[in-house]
């Protein structure tokens, strides 16, 4: 058995323009784990998310980003979509025009897919309700359950959540968790960025802490969770 983590991020350095945002920021996952990525706002999380996501911004200017040992740094977007990283941004880019199911067939055009469309209705009972009513159109809530089905469509193993709760009633984030551990319980390595931090540091199994574009602490999740200076200092909470 290889003891090569499943995900390394080596040296990550990122840039809007001239503006430095991740800095020098390294982690391993192993597979299946769940990591929680918090911080204030402006901490840098999202452009972490976005720079392992290969995006054009922010530019990642150096570092190496390494899946299952296939080198994510050196390929753009679309190419690590097909080893297995998906992206479900907080804009949740619902595609305009498209019913739901459209949105969810079209995620599956090409090779790996992942569930099919029966699998996932069952999973998403609100999608199946609603699959002929174009996605745009649905509350926010919906449109997130539509945008993680959609990244099961495809054949993944590395999913990149970002602030999946995000203006969400509290009804509405009790179904998000419900799908979220869900996929806990598939095996699928997940960072998980995410402002209401004690949701997701329930659900992780893991913690890392930014403040201006830095890691401060990696850890347990329960470490954080029984830390109140740290959460103070850090979180706010």
């Amino acid at each position: 058995m290889s003891d090569k983590p499943f995900f390394s991020a080596r040296n990550l350095h990122s840039y809007y323009g001239e503006s430095y945002i991740v800095q020098d920021v390294s982690f391993d996952m192993a597979e299946g784990e769940i990591l929680a990525l918090l911080g204030r706002n402006g901490a840098g999380k999202t452009s972490t998310l976005r720079t392992i996501a290969r995006t054009t911004s922010p530019e990642l200017r150096s570092g190496e980003i390494w899946l299952d040992g296939n080198p994510l740094h050196q390929m753009p977007a679309f190419e690590a979509a097909r080893l297995g990283m998906a992206l479900v941004p907080e804009d949740r880019c619902i595609i305009a025009g498209l019913s739901v199911e459209e949105n969810l067939k079209l995620a599956q055009i090409a090779e790996p897919v992942g569930w099919p469309i029966s699998k996932i209705y069952e999973h998403f009972p609100r999608l199946a309700e609603r699959r002929k009513q174009e996605g745009i159109t649905l509350s926010g809530g919906e449109q997130q359950m539509l945008a993680v089905a959609r990244a099961l469509a495809r054949d993944i193993k590395f999913l990149l959540l970002d602030e999946p709760y995000e203006g969400l009633a509290p009804v509405i984030v009790q179904e998000i968790e419900r799908i979220l551990e869900s996929i806990k319980k598939l095996g699928i390595t997940t960072i998980l960025v995410e402002q209401n931090a004690v949701a997701a540091l329930k659900l992780a199994d893991r913690a890392i802490i930014m403040d201006t574009g830095e890691i401060v602490f990696d850890g347990t999740a329960s470490e954080v969770l029984e830390n109140e200076q740290m959460r103070h200092d850090y979180l706010a909470i």
